[in-house]
């Protein structure tokens, strides 16, 4: 009877350490996949947005590295020359250290407001015919 109480028990105690295992995989999991959606998918998608603006700089683009503002006067596969400053002080910059093509950004941001003024205008016609009747 004693070796039958015995087995009963530790099958008992085998199931709930089993359990509390698989809990832990299924909290560890969990960590990651929200891990995966809150930290490294941002930051893949910064990083590929990143890379098309960088490879998307044209002669003549304003562009901003780390402080310093330029004109682009010439472009190579890995640099960039730009134009800086009243004297036409001439800097090469790695591609890498661009932070921002301030043309492109300037021709969104123009694109949104005029989108945005076209909507406030079909808004204000919409609301005139409804005034009209």
């Amino acid at each position: 009877m004693q070796e039958i109480l015995s087995a009963v028990q530790l099958m008992s105690n085998n199931q709930s350490t089993g359990g509390q295992f698989t809990t832990m995989i299924i909290s560890m999991v969990l960590i990651i996949v929200v891990f995966y959606f809150i930290l490294i998918r941002p930051q893949k998608k910064k990083d590929k947005e990143a890379k098309a603006m960088r490879e998307n700089i044209q002669i003549g683009d304003e562009i901003m590295t780390i402080g310093i503002v330029g004109l682009v006067v010439r472009k190579s596969e890995d640099t960039v020359v730009i134009e800086t400053g009243g004297d036409k002080s001439k800097l090469r910059i790695k591609n890498w250290a661009v932070q921002e093509n301030i043309t492109l950004t300037e021709k969104a941001n123009a694109a949104k407001a005029a989108k945005a003024n076209e909507i406030m205008e079909a808004r204000q016609k919409k609301k005139e015919k409804k005034s009209d009747k």
